[in-house]
């Protein structure tokens, strides 16, 4: 009598007890969860009229709209496996995902039909569904999804099919820096343990209304596309961050909610409306991709109420490992030091398995705070490996652990915080310095609202600090300013040697700095120290 692990089941047991809730508001259009698995299904039967089968791939590009959502339930609960595509991608790279994940169909939103349309005749696939959001067709060779939909047969069933716990249920890839972009399988069994995570550590209830601000293509949305469903708790989605919108929403929608990145986090609280209205919904927000610097969350909280939740993982661990768990002795201290202990990437989760920093022959640190390694971590959500790359694979997952590339230390109580990534370590004289220790002091300057710390080379220490700035509106600081401030809150040695003043930094499609890009324009090809 034992039921394989899987987030599909959810959406039977939400439309059994909740078939008249409000599942998704996607704009002006509302769905019950009744409405919502009917129109799943409906999908699952088209698809499979359309000759997909288990264990076949099926690639999406689409915002989070009700479209998405009804993918990853229409297409999975035939056993088929979903491969979410990042729409900011250049053609070139999607034509190499779209190849290489072995994709028999595309759904995609016409919206990012153009760089599909230069790379139609290179793709191996079967079949386009194109979703419209205007009146006029798409160029693309494809059928309209609605008309997909209403193509299928009203006397077909979902066919019936037994769900193997430890098959793919998505292939997410990564973004390619350096390199091609690796595709992550991801389990039924390790998207449900991750969601279970994200319910109990996030505190979700059938009563949330949570807002999708964080890509549904990136690791599933955290698995926020399978928890909230599990909960009955209502899903508002967002076509593309939109802060004066996501504020609005939060009046409008009483959202209690949402997940995004540090940089969503500072673009909302940078906002002119975020000073002029009282959010009284109090949402709850997680945020992970990249170090948050502590007093980003300190204003998050001061400006907009907020309460911060610090989680932490990577697409290969479906995503979290960490979080930053809240104690009640912490209500004690200043809101400099919550905010400060709320910047710590934290401790294990109930259901994720086991996640230790460790030094490089594999001996774990010190609980001190001070001694460096790499976060490693095995158990319940570790990704099965990179799709048809088994040297790649054997070099993240050594003797059963997968190794991170994030270098941390352990402080007494055990929480886990982040230094650097070990690309975005800077070696200057023999010296570490971390990026996100020197960004972190930065970002108390009231004149700072973005910036990025890099490594550039340096005849005499070989690389040093610089820093890259997005000003607030109206601000008026120099160089040496800027310097001067660090140097009297830091080590000399770790302050910024250069800095620079730029209109806007370089990001992914989720938020996250591409630090990589930074690097490139000072670097020409010259192999960095570390």
């Amino acid at each position: 009598m034992i039921s394989a692990l899987t987030p599909l089941d959810w959406k039977r047991r939400a439309v059994k007890y909740y078939s008249q809730k409000t599942a998704i508001i996607d704009g002006e259009k509302e769905f019950t969860y009744k409405e919502f698995g009917e129109r799943a299904d409906r999908l699952s039967v088209a698809l499979h009229e359309a000759g997909i089968r288990k264990g076949d791939h099926v690639a999406v590009m689409l915002p989070n709209t009700h479209y998405m959502l009804e993918c990853f339930y229409g297409i999975c609960q035939l056993g088929a496996v979903m491969v979410p595509l990042n729409y900011r991608l250049a053609a070139r790279d999607l034509e190499y995902i779209i190849n290489h994940s072995d994709s028999k169909m595309l759904i995609v939103d016409e919206e990012f039909s153009g760089p599909i349309e230069e790379i139609e005749g290179n793709l191996s696939l079967e079949q386009i569904v194109t979703v419209s959001v205007t009146e006029q067709e798409s160029s693309l060779k494809g059928v309209d999804y609605e008309t997909f939909l209403k193509g299928a047969s009203d006397k077909s069933i979902l066919p019936e099919l037994e769900i193997d716990e430890n098959q793919l249920l998505t292939l997410n890839y990564t973004s390619g820096t350096t390199s091609k972009p690796k595709g992550v399988m991801l389990t039924h069994r390790g998207n449900y343990l991750n969601a279970a995570n994200f319910m109990y550590h996030l505190g979700v209830n059938h009563d949330d209304v949570y807002l999708h601000t964080l890509p549904l293509f990136h690791a599933n949305g955290w698995g926020g596309v399978w928890s909230i469903t599990a909960a009955g708790a209502t899903h508002v989605c967002l076509r593309k961050v939109d802060p004066p919108l996501i504020l609005e929403l939060f009046e409008s929608k009483r959202i209690t909610l949402l997940c995004g990145a540090p940089t969503v986090v500072n673009m909302l609280v940078n906002d002119p409306k975020a000073k002029e209205i009282e959010i009284k919904t109090r949402p709850r927000m997680a945020t992970a991709g990249a170090p948050p610097a502590a007093a980003l969350i300190h204003k998050a909280q001061e400006i907009l109420g907020l309460k911060m939740i610090h989680v932490y993982g990577l697409t290969e661990t479906s995503p979290f490992i960490l979080y930053c768990e809240w104690k009640k002795e912490f209500e004690l201290k200043t809101a400099d030091e919550q905010a400060t202990i709320k910047a710590r990437q934290g401790i294990e989760l109930a259901f994720n398995g086991e996640t230790k920093v460790v030094h490089p022959d594999g001996r774990e640190v010190a609980w001190d705070g001070k001694e460096l390694g790499e976060i490693i971590t095995r158990g319940n959500v570790v990704m099965e490996g990179y799709y048809k790359d088994p040297k790649t694979t054997a070099a993240a997952i050594k003797d059963g652990w997968f190794y991170t590339g994030d270098l941390a230390v352990t402080h007494p109580d055990g929480f886990i915080e982040i230094q650097d990534r070990a690309k975005d370590l800077i070696i200057s004289g023999g010296e570490n310095i971390s990026s996100t220790e020197v960004e972190g002091i930065l970002y108390k300057h009231p004149d700072v609202m973005e910036v990025a710390v890099i490594a550039i080379p340096d005849e005499k220490w070989g690389e040093v600090p610089k820093a890259i700035i997005v000003l607030q509106a109206g601000a008026n600081v120099t160089e040496a300013q800027i310097i001067d401030f660090c140097r009297s809150k830091m080590a000399h040695f770790k302050a910024p040697k250069v800095v620079e003043f730029v209109e806007s930094l370089p990001k992914t499609a989720t938020g996250k700095l591409q630090k990589f890009r930074l690097r490139e324009m000072h670097w020409n090809g010259t192999k960095k120290v570390n």
